[in-house]
């Protein structure tokens, strides 16, 4: 009942700010679950999936494995994109057709690291926006509720201390929700930048070694690197 009355009792103002924490803390929870069972697995995936690349005889033969080890799609696409751009013949119609083979599978792999990634990195965003802006939407909340209760109270005459306690009390509550809901995602926010940054780490060098074999196996020295 004090929840309710305390709901009844605010404005538009105080309700928005209500239901605005809780919908970021259902995006928030919904994005923190679905990622920490994703970094889980990806993380491990995308280890056994580069090492049963590196033990297959040929890139072809490997291409035809990965999917077993690689269920989030992590390592595919770059095997996929060297593996394009090695079998293209294109008429040099393009300036991306008209780059050298090193030129072309350094775009290539750079392009196809940047889908993965922004897979890896998907909703961090909205983690890091919950966790900087819920604890300011719960203090705007609380001060509004504050200055409500407060000029309720001096149109009604006297005022104690039992009269303050109350409302003041509930007004408060905004900013424990706020820092309730902008907590568990700065925290998750962190933790799944490092399992991203480790991850990311493993796929670049994956890249390079694979570009360089590419290059190995069409008699090309390597030149740039896939982060040039």
């Amino acid at each position: 009942m004090d929840g309710l009355h305390w709901w009844r009792q605010g404005d538009a103002v105080t309700q928005i700010s209500a239901l605005l924490l809780l919908a970021m803390s259902v995006a928030s929870w919904v994005v923190i679950v679905w990622k920490a069972l994703l970094m889980r697995r990806a993380r491990r995936d995308a280890v056994r999936a580069i090492a049963a690349f590196w033990q297959a005889p040929s890139i072809a033969l490997a291409a035809e494995r990965l999917p077993a080890f690689d269920r989030d799609g992590l390592v595919m696409p770059l095997v996929q994109a060297a593996s394009a751009v090695a079998g293209a013949n294109p008429a040099p119609a393009t300036l991306a057709a008209r780059g050298s083979l090193s030129q072309q599978l350094t775009r290539g792999l750079r392009d196809a690291l940047h889908g993965v990634l922004g897979r890896l990195q998907f909703g961090q965003v909205l983690l890091a926006t919950v966790g900087s802006t819920a604890p300011f939407v719960g203090l705007l909340g609380t001060v509004w509720g504050i200055y409500h209760a407060l000029t309720a109270m001096a149109g009604a005459g006297q005022i104690t201390i039992d009269r303050v306690a109350g409302p003041v009390g509930e007004a408060l509550v905004m900013t424990a929700a706020g820092l309730t809901v902008a907590i568990p995602a700065v925290l998750a926010y962190n933790v799944f930048g490092r399992f991203i940054g480790r991850t990311e780490a493993d796929l670049e060098g994956f890249a390079r070694d694979l570009r360089e074999l590419v290059l190995d196996e069409a008699g090309i020295a390597p030149t740039a690197t896939v982060n040039d």
